[in-house]
Order: structure tokens, then C-alpha cells, then sequence
């Protein structure tokens, strides 16, 4: 029973009037969930268990006594009493053997206590008796499932997990994150295809259910990847709700002051990861005379490692933002006065998108962490390259594309072991061998499909790739021996420390590029070790990186108009070695000289670009991203993406969206856009 605000008890009470209140059944249930609320916000959690305890003690008739066992359990556990909160949930479940929010809690507490096992079967017995579905138990039972998928998956009990996953998908198909983490799953196990439509699931529910990245590995489709950004950003982050609890800077008057222009990098991966590798030197070779450098580092905590200590080193002001909220964070930017702020998270992991929608300084730029456009009304600009993104290719991203050498930084200074022998590798000593070291995960039927054709018109050659887990290297080899080719000509690498995989590289002939997501950083450690990467340029960002990696490294002729010719060159590369030394030694030549090097070059052009952005937000006229119809360019790119066409030409891949338009503009006019629709047939 509720009572009136008036006889609500006030936590700032005596305890033991509190517990008296309690011991004589004067304490409503919802005055309980109250004060305890309140006694725990403001510190008191031993006085908060107290209460739930006496209450508990004393009220043991109250019907609804399995929700006081639950709060009971969830103050324990803040309190730092698992056992206690663990004793308390079992009460709360044997009062209700229903109640999945108990069920859910007691299995996460046993996983806290690394007993998995125990943690799965909990959830289990969830799940079990709750197979008669009913509205009320939908939410938690789809939970359930949901980390049963999750917890398997770290136990490298991966069919099991999938199995849970699938299971979470069919009970709610329109809810896309297990569907999302099923076909991740499957990609990683080079599970193909990774969608599979059932009475439950159509094909829809799966393109819904991609993220942004996973979708790149799908299809090399940019305007299906910057309406899925748009549809993700505006789904996921949209507008914050205290937008105007941030009072916003103007613009600072910078140019001609000899002021420092005041810039922040926002990123969760300025650690040991391919991002802080690639920004160290960058940001150590700043011009402290023209920037002021700031770190807003929002990343898991973990021990200080050589590359963040680097980092810390090279900025003006480290920031660690990871424990404020958005709001806070985005005060602190404020407060810091930047005039250009950098997203170099993107929609990665543990990005911060929102930070940015408070629009915290008066430019905010995309740059180097995500391969694509972020199509959000606040990431006004982003940093490409001619290759990445020709002119005739703007179209594809809501910001304004301003252009540097290569997109990719490198480090010169990393740390490299002494080259082992082939031998050591595991390598044959007398093979030509081909190399992908990029994750599996990005290795589609078709790519896969190319590789078996090159080894085939070439015997005695192996390809080298990085190993998965052993069904997925088991299941590569098995695929192998279906076409005809021994499965010990795959050979896999183990994992090994960045130096020494650095050192490896270079032990391979060739590098074969994946298709539509390519390497990045990958790519130029490849190059930056002497290895040649074969690379097909697409039309998206993720598949026009790795061309442009090559040929900022001076060897364009690497970069392959389709997939026939990279399959050609690649098979008459391993028949004509000397063909290949050509290469190897143009790459060697131009080492130090080249673009992809040149990183007091890059420094120096990133702080043009910033003052750039800077003069033009003081002239007003900071770019408006443009997002009309991008609801209509996700409508017709979730049909296109999911007809499955792996590679076409620019003008075809351009008609078939047009054509699709037309159609929809012909049964309710469309308005016109700055992209492929301007109110004219096709």
C-alpha cells in the first residue's frame, strides 16, 4: 500500500526509529524501496541492508516479500556482500520462482564469481520455465538468452552461445541486438552465409540488426553505410534530453592573434591498440607553437602502457573522461575553450558518441578511428584522402571531406623484433607464400572463394593467414579439401606480441587484401615491412583504405580494378618472382620518401586542415551536414544490400538506386537531395 507523501519517513531519521518503524510493520513496502534509495544515495549503504534486513524479518507475510529480497540483494551487493546479495536473490526466487529480474542478477553474481557454469544454468532455469511465454516474462527471458549467448561466447563455447543467441532472436525479431551479436559470432567462425532467414527471421530483420562496421564487411554499399550511421546515430545517441544544460561556446577569435589554436582528440583506444600505435608520433610532432594539444581519453582503466605513456608525453593536457558522464565531459571540453574537437572513435567500441552532441566546441571533425561517415547534424567535417574518397565520391558522406596524404598515420619509431626464420614461423622454407593477416571476421564466401582459386593455379604455394579459433581454422581447412586443395597448405599464425608479429610480416611473398572490408593498419604494417599487398579499390571507405595505404607507399599498381585482375595479378606475381622483386624493391626504394612516412608532413597538413576549419567557423561558415532522405536511402539499400552483389561498377551500383527511387517517387513524390535523387527520372 502507498502512503501519502506526508508519512513517508525521513531517511535523515534515527536508525533505530527507522528499524522501529520497520519492526512493527508501520514501513509500507514502497517507504522501504525509498528510504533505503535515499539512505544508499547519500552513503549510508550499511544503515540501508540494516533496514531491508529488519524489514524483512518482521514483514514475512507480505505478499510481495520476494521484491524486498531483491532490493535486499541489490543493496548487498553495492554494499560489497555477494554472498549475502547471492542468499538474498535464491530467497527472493524461491518465493517467486518466476521472477527473472532475480534470476538474471544471481546468475551475474555467479559469474562475478567466475563460476560460469552455474551462471549459464541459471539463466537456464529461466529460460525452461518460461517456455509458456507470457508478456510479462518476455523481457527477462530474451535477457536471459542473451547472456547465456554472451558468457558462452567468452567460455569459447561458441555453438552453444550461437544456439542461445538464436534462440533470443526468433522470441523478438524486431530487437536487433542478438541477432547483431549471431552474425558477428558467425563472421568470426567464418560461418557462411552469415544470415539465414527462418519462419521468424526474414531478411530485413538481419540488415536491421547489422552494425555500421559489421555492414562494411557485408556489402561494399557507402549509401547503405551512411544511411545505417544515420539511422544508428539517430536511434542510439539522437538528441540528449538536457541539450540546453550545456551552455555552448561561441567561436573564439583565433586567426592573425598568434593565439594557439586549441584542439581535443576524444578517444577510447589512445592505449596499446592500432589507434594509439598510428596517432603517437602524429601527436608528438605537433607544432606546440601553433596547437594546443588536449587527450580526452575515455577508455577501459587499465595499468599505464608504453604507447599511453607516450601519448601522455607527447600531448599538452591529458583528460580521462572515462568516469564522467556525457554531460560532464562535455562541460570539461567547454571549459577547456577547444576550438576543433577530433572523433577519433567513430562508432566503435566504447565510443562516446553523445559527448559530441552537445556540441561541447564549434567544430567537431571525424577522423581515423572509423571507416566511414558518422551522417549525425554535429560532425560537421572529416579527414580523408583522394584515394578513400575521389571528389566524385562526396556524395557518400553528410561531412565535408577535406583531404590529407594517406588516411592512415603511422609510427615510426615502434618497436621491432629480429626477423625469424621460416622455419620458426612455421613456414615451408621453398613456398611461395601468401599472406592475410587480417581478422577473420572480415573474410567473406567470395574472398575465401578467390584465395582457393589462386592456390590452385599455383601448386606448391600456402597461404598464411592469422588463426581463429580451431572450428573456424578446421572449418577453412575443410573447405580447402572440398576444392581440391590440401588443407595443410593453410597454414595459421598464433597470436604473438606486436613486435614480434611486426618482425614476421615480411617472411610472406604476398599479401592478399579481403574484400569489401580490407586492412587498414594492417596493410601498412604489412608495407612498412617490405610485404606487397594486393588490394581491390571498391566504393565504400573500408574498401578503398588499404588502396590508398598502397599507394601512398608508392606501388598503385597493386590497387586491382575487380576481382578477376586480383586474382590474375596475384597468381602471375607467384609464377614471375621477379616480377615481385620489382615490387619489393620499389617499396624498399621509397621507404623513407614515400606519402605513408612522411609523418612530420602529416603532422604539418592536419594543423593546415584545423586552422582551416577554425577560419571558416570565424567567417561563418562551418559546414551544415547534409541528411535528407536518408530514412529513403536505408529503405531502399536494406533491399539492395540484401540481394548479395558482391562487386559492380560505379555506374551500375549508382542506376540501381536510382532506379529504386524513381519507383518510390512514383508512388509519393520524394524530395529532392544533394545525392542521387534531384526529382528526375533515372
Amino acid at each position: 500500500m502507498t502512503v501519502s507523501p506526508s508519512t513517508v519517513p525521513d531517511p535523515n531519521a534515527p536508525l533505530l526509529q527507522l528499524l522501529l518503524r520497520a519492526r512493527t510493520q508501520q514501513l509500507s513496502l514502497a517507504d522501504l524501496f525509498q528510504t533505503a534509495e535515499t539512505l544508499a544515495g547519500a552513503g549510508q549503504k550499511a544503515a540501508a541492508v540494516e533496514l531491508y534486513k529488519t524489514w524483512i524479518a518482521f514483514n514475512d507475510a507480505n505478499p510481495l516479500l520476494h521484491l524486498a529480497y531483491f532490493n535486499y540483494g541489490v543493496a548487498l551487493s553495492s554494499a560489497g556482500d555477494i554472498a549475502g546479495a547471492m542468499h538474498a536473490l535464491r530467497a527472493a526466487i524461491r518465493l517467486n520462482p518466476l521472477f527473472g529480474q532475480a534470476h538474471i542478477n544471481l546468475g551475474r553474481a555467479l559469474e562475478d564469481c567466475g563460476l560460469i557454469g552455474e551462471a549459464v544454468q541459471q539463466w537456464r532455469v529461466f529460460v525452461d520455465a518460461t517456455a509458456e511465454m507470457t508478456p510479462d516474462k518476455l523481457s527477462n527471458r530474451l535477457l536471459s538468452l542473451q547472456h547465456i549467448g554472451r558468457v558462452l561466447e567468452g567460455a569459447g563455447q561458441l555453438d552453444e552461445a550461437e544456439a542461445a543467441l538464436w534462440q533470443a532472436m526468433e522470441l523478438q525479431p524486431s530487437r536487433p541486438e542478438a541477432a547483431q551479436h549471431w552474425i558477428s559470432l558467425r563472421a568470426r567462425q567464418c560461418k557462411w552465409p552469415v544470415t539465414a532467414p527462418s519462419m521468424h527471421l526474414t531478411m530485413r530483420n538481419f540488415m536491421d540488426a547489422m552494425s555500421s562496421m559489421t555492414i562494411a564487411c557485408y556489402a561494399d554499399d557507402p549509401l547503405f553505410h551512411l544511411a545505417k550511421a544515420y539511422r544508428y546515430g539517430h536511434r542510439t545517441v539522437g538528441r540528449p534530453a538536457d541539450l540546453a544544460a550545456l551552455e555552448r561556446r561561441p567561436v573564439r577569435m583565433k586567426t592573425g592573434t598568434g593565439q594557439r589554436l586549441r584542439i581535443g582528440y576524444v578517444s577510447s583506444d589512445l592505449r596499446q591498440h592500432a589507434v594509439g600505435f598510428a596517432l603517437s608520433e602524429v601527436l608528438e610532432l605537433h607544432d606546440k607553437a601553433n596547437v594546443e594539444v588536449f587527450a580526452y581519453y575515455c577508455g577501459d582503466p587499465a595499468p599505464i602502457d608504453q604507447t599511453q605513456a607516450r601519448i601522455k608525453l607527447a600531448v599538452d593536457h591529458w583528460r580521462d573522461i572515462a568516469g564522467l558522464g556525457d554531460l560532464e565531459a562535455a562541460r570539461q571540453i567547454v571549459d577547456d575553450e577547444i576550438d576543433v574537437l577530433i572523433d577519433v572513435n567513430g562508432y566503435t567500441k566504447n565510443a562516446r558518441t553523445r559527448i559530441f552532441a552537445y556540441r561541447p566546441a564549434p567544430v567537431i571533425v571525424n577522423f581515423c578511428g572509423y571507416p566511414g561517415t558518422m551522417a549525425t547534424p554535429y560532425h560537421q567535417y572529416m579527414i580523408a584522402d583522394d584515394v578513400i574518397v575521389p571528389p566524385e565520391n562526396e556524395l557518400y558522406y553528410t561531412e565535408k571531406v577535406l583531404r590529407i596524404a594517406c588516411n592512415q598515420p603511422v609510427d615510426r619509431k615502434r618497436a621491432v623484433s629480429s626477423r625469424p626464420t621460416r622455419a620458426a614461423a612455421g613456414l615451408p622454407e621453398d613456398a611461395f607464400v601468401f599472406a592475410s593477416f587480417n581478422g577473420m571476421q572480415k573474410i567473406t564466401a567470395p574472398c575465401f572463394a578467390r584465395w582457393l582459386a589462386i592456390l590452385h593455379a599455383t601448386p606448391g604455394s600456402v597461404l598464411w593467414l592469422l588463426a581463429g579459433d580451431d572450428s573456424a581454422n578446421e572449418r577453412l581447412r575443410k573447405m580447402a579439401s572440398d576444392a581440391g586443395i590440401a588443407p595443410e597448405r593453410l597454414i595459421f599464425a598464433g597470436k604473438a606480441m606486436n613486435p614480434d608479429h611486426l618482425a614476421r610480416i615480411g617472411l610472406a611473398d604476398l599479401f592478399l587484401d579481403t574484400f569489401p572490408y580490407g586492412a587498414h593498419s594492417t596493410a601498412a604494417d604489412a608495407v612498412t615491412q617490405g610485404l606487397p599487398v594486393l588490394t581491390v579499390a571498391g566504393k565504400s571507405f573500408a574498401s578503398r583504405f588499404c588502396a590508398s595505404i598502397v599507394t601512398a607507399a608508392g606501388v598503385p599498381e597493386l590497387v586491382c580494378s575487380g576481382p578477376d585482375e586480383y586474382v590474375r595479378k596475384a597468381v602471375a606475381f607467384a609464377r614471375d618472382p621477379a616480377s615481385l622483386r620489382a615490387v619489393r624493391d620499389a617499396i624498399e626504394r621509397q621507404r623513407e620518401t614515400a606519402p605513408l612516412r612522411d609523418m612530420p608532413a602529416l603532422a604539418l597538413r592536419l594543423e593546415e586542415l584545423f586552422w582551416q576549419m577554425q577560419n571558416e567557423a570565424e567567417r561563418g561558415e562551418t559546414p551544415v551536414p547534409d541528411l535528407r532522405n536518408l530514412d529513403i536511402y536505408y529503405e531502399v539499400g536494406t533491399e539492395l544490400a540484401a540481394q548479395g552483389i558482391e562487386f559492380e561498377d560505379e555506374e551500375a551500383y549508382r542506376a540501381r538506386y536510382r532506379a529504386e527511387l524513381a519507383a518510390l517517387d512514383a508512388f509519393a513524390p520524394l524530395s529532392p537531395d544533394a545525392r542521387l535523387w534531384q526529382g528526375d527520372a533515372p
